[in-house]
């Protein structure tokens, strides 16, 4: 079988016995607290590893977009999140051809996204479950107030079509458990209960068991981790199992070398952080600047320098991404090739 040395690069890599720590670590922690684990699979968007997830514990998976739930559906997963507000009568035809496939589940911040979907559960002929997405600190989609929390769910549960679910928020914090509660307070005495409170970050996923309210996670990032992971200090650099092998091929400065990798490899994402990527060989080195194939990294901060044809491995600053630009990940141990996955929801933007 091949060793890493051989294969072509750019090339993204997993280290399969790393990453299957990771797996099991969040489920002994997640079961340890009694919450559910439904991780996200738009870090890996490989039914392979969404099947290593579940077979580990986990109630099911989360997909971004319903073009990754289409593909998690037909590899055989059932039980599938949406936390998007799903608009448009194509993607509604496309949702209604889903339901009657698996378990789905969605969110709705609106009057509207209800209405839609009423329509997408009526065409297929099967309920819908719809969580009540309010916003807790992230300024993303959500309802502001428990009170228009509570008026969409009335809203859903008057619907023969839909059920209430439950709620959800992105990411995890402080607030939720007063909203959660507040929101309780409100629909109990009509008789509305809910039970399912979904929360989520990789970043605050060890922070879950703090939230009271919450009854299951979605971490996606934490199978692989990269350099914002290991900067907000969910993972470390050595409980990261994805990385990015890339080759020397300039050295036009003593201090400058190029790489065979640029934007068309590693995501522009910096989420706060200098430079575009930690290089393992020489973590003192700034991955400075990118064209579409060179990344340019500054070596001045190292005791010593690469040559031209020294391979570097590289922990990208947000590796979601950066799975969505390769065609497959190489999956190996002790760095012996020992599984080749394709990316099989890449690009699975709608």
């Amino acid at each position: 079988m091949k060793h890493l040395d051989q294969l072509e690069t750019p090339v993204a890599v997993i280290d399969l016995d790393q990453m299957m720590t990771n797996i099991q670590r969040f489920q002994e922690y997640c079961d340890a607290h009694h919450i559910a684990n439904r991780p996200h699979i738009k870090t890996h968007k490989s039914p392979e590893i969404a099947w290593l997830q579940l077979n580990a514990g986990a109630v099911g998976i989360t997909c971004q977009k319903l073009g990754e739930a289409e593909v998690m559906i037909a590899a055989g997963i059932r039980d599938v999140f949406i936390p998007y507000n799903l608009v448009g009568d194509a993607r509604l035809e496309r949702l209604s051809a889903l339901l009657p496939r698996a378990t789905l589940s969605v969110t709705a911040d609106s009057a509207a996204v209800i209405h839609g979907l009423a329509q997408a559960a009526r065409r297929a002929g099967v309920p819908l479950t719809v969580l009540v997405e309010f916003e807790s600190g992230g300024a993303r989609c959500g309802v502001q107030t428990p009170a228009e929390a509570a008026e969409l769910a009335r809203l859903i549960a008057a619907c023969d079509e839909l059920r209430f679910g439950g709620l959800m928020t992105y990411p995890t914090s402080p607030q939720s458990t007063a909203f959660v509660r507040a929101v309780r307070d409100i629909l109990t005495p009509a008789g509305i209960e809910f039970a399912r409170v979904s929360g989520g970050s990789t970043r605050g996923m060890w922070q879950a068991h703090e939230y009271p309210e919450v009854t299951e996670h979605r971490a996606g990032m934490y199978v692989f981790g990269d350099r914002y992971t290991i900067t907000n200090g969910a993972m470390t650099r050595e409980t990261c199992s994805f990385s990015v092998i890339t080759t020397v091929v300039s050295r036009p400065t003593a201090d400058r070398g190029v790489i065979d990798g640029g934007s068309k490899t590693f995501s522009s994402d910096l989420l706060g952080l200098s430079g575009h990527g930690l290089v393992l060989e020489y973590p003192e080195a700034h991955f400075s600047g990118m064209s579409e194939e060179h990344g340019i990294i500054d070596f001045s901060a190292c005791a010593r320098r690469p040559v031209v044809g020294d391979r570097l491995t590289i922990i990208p600053n947000h590796c979601c991404p950066v799975v969505n630009l390769f065609d497959e990940l190489v999956g190996h141990r002790a760095g012996v090739v020992d599984v080749v996955w394709p990316v099989a929801a890449r690009g699975a933007i709608r």
